[in-house]
């Protein structure tokens, strides 16, 4: 699965995946238009956009075909963190369900339906021969290998769309909350807004970002990494041991569940210094071994080693693309009804949403 996943995000994919991403955020900033000079909330906003750039990327579908099952999974997401904590005795939910489970067993079907339906329309496109005119997206990908004729490489419809439901939630949650703290971040510290403004403006003026010089924004690239260190959208990542193993003076049975907390490590002072809490994108200036004082392991917003989040690259490419031509056309500043609550809903992200003013350049 793991491999499949690569495929459809390796460098040559990624480019030919920039003209959707820039299509859907030249889509937001028309309805940016109608809130210049006024107060206007971004979470939502890029909520839609990643939508939108997973959707078309990944699917080969607007939207508002995937709007339906977003909905659910957001509403599933929403279940899901309020009975993390809960512990039922066991068999009891064959005699009695709470709501919660009662509605959540509705919307996996109703996910699973709905993905069911994308997967019937592509594979009738497979057969009619149309399936060659929409490229390599992962949905392709993923069709092809349940149709394969060799077993060992051959995905089962569960695995199809269970691989669907992860690109979709984890495709959008995760580049929203960075794109939403991002702009917070910016919104107070302006000289920084300005640097990356500038940047963007000597790379490429008033045209749309290309791949060459989204490669070459180091400035914006600092800004997301020290975004990404106070506000990892992923507080923590788990683990299992396989085989038992030493880890220093320890020694791991199997079977073991690690809790690697991603908050705690991004907020060391022993690692990043008494300055830790402050917004400092510099420190990234040579790179993570130096801002993490050699401990790269320190720093692993999307997960570290082969097991890294396949997404990685799709993510800070279309957060760039974003910032970037948002810098072309807006300055922002907090607005004065923001209330800063950090929570964690899957991701960690802002509870009362991000308000800033816009201002047209």
């Amino acid at each position: 699965m793991r491999k499949l996943a690569n495929n459809a995000f390796h460098a040559e994919s990624l480019k030919n995946m920039i003209p959707s991403m820039i299509s859907s955020v030249e889509v937001m900033l028309e309805r940016w238009k109608h809130h210049e000079g006024k107060e206007i909330e971004v979470l939502e906003e890029f909520r839609i956009l990643t939508s939108e750039v997973i959707s078309r990327t990944a699917f080969g579908s607007s939207y508002l075909e995937g709007k339906n099952i977003f909905q659910m999974l957001m509403k599933l997401t929403l279940i899901s963190s309020r009975n993390a904590y809960k512990l039922r005795f066991p068999g009891i939910s064959k005699i009695y369900k709470t709501n919660d489970e009662i509605e959540s067993e509705e919307l996996v079907k109703g996910i699973h339906n709905a993905i069911l339906e994308i997967i019937k329309k592509r594979e009738e496109k497979v057969m009619t021969g149309e399936g060659n005119s929409i490229g390599g997206d992962f949905l392709q990908l993923l069709v092809e290998a349940h149709h394969d004729t060799n077993a060992s490489l051959k995905i089962s419809i569960e695995d199809l769309v269970d691989e669907c439901k992860t690109f979709y939630i984890a495709g959008q949650e995760t580049t929203s909350t960075l794109l939403a703290w991002t702009i917070f971040l910016l919104a107070i510290h302006t000289d920084w807004q300005e640097k990356a403004r500038k940047e963007v403006l000597n790379l490429f003026g008033q045209q749309n970002p290309n791949p060459d010089g989204i490669t070459k924004l180091k400035t914006m690239g600092m800004i997301i990494n020290e975004s990404l260190r106070l506000y990892p959208p992923v507080i923590a990542i788990t683990r299992k041991v396989e085989r038992e193993v030493r880890l220093g003076k320890l020694t791991l049975p199997a079977n073991l569940s690690l809790y690697i907390p991603t908050l705690v490590l991004h907020h060391n002072p022993k690692i990043w210094g008494e300055d830790v809490h402050l917004f400092k994108p510099e420190r990234f200036s040579d790179g993570i071994a130096k801002a993490t004082n050699n401990n790269i392991a320190a720093f692993f917003p999307f997960g570290i080693g082969p097991r890294t989040c396949v997404g990685l690259n799709f993510a800070t490419t279309e957060a760039k693309i974003a910032l970037s031509m948002i810098l072309q056309c807006y300055a922002f500043t907090l607005s004065p009804v923001y209330v800063h609550s950090p929570f964690q809903l899957l991701t960690i992200r802002p509870q009362h949403g991000v308000q800033v003013m816009l201002h047209s350049l």
